[in-house]
């Protein structure tokens, strides 16, 4: 599957938790509407997640099995060195905008705007 290089998003974990939002943007990027792009960082944020949701571990194995499968270009990787020189309201959130630095994407897709201010971005 190709998929499209001109608009790349990260996915932010709180994105990819909700499946219906999950599926909604998984179906974009498989219809070729943009390019998605996430870390091991966002994806363990996400097993977390789905362990205090009492998700089982094969369930856990599954879905990340599934976005990976469907998705093999999605992984960034080496990003970590980018996280020390960022800065954000949360610094919890700099390992996103270190992947999102990594692959030069055009926007985070998240919910969480108030720790991604403009300003911040710019």
């Amino acid at each position: 599957m190709i998929h499209s290089i001109r608009f790349t998003c990260v996915l932010d974990t709180n994105v990819i938790i909700p499946i219906e939002i999950r599926d909604l943007l998984f179906w974009f990027a498989h219809d070729d509407l943009y390019t998605p792009k996430w870390s091991k960082h966002i994806f363990d944020e996400w097993e977390d997640v789905m362990r205090r949701k009492n998700v089982t571990e094969n369930e856990i194995k599954k879905r990340i099995g599934w976005a990976n499968l469907a998705f093999p270009d999605a992984m960034v990787e080496n990003y970590e060195v980018l996280i020390e020189g960022l800065t954000l309201p949360d610094e919890k959130d700099c390992h996103v905008l270190a992947t999102a630095i990594k692959v030069n994407a055009d926007i985070i897709v998240t919910n969480n705007l108030k720790d991604f201010p403009e300003d911040y971005l710019s």
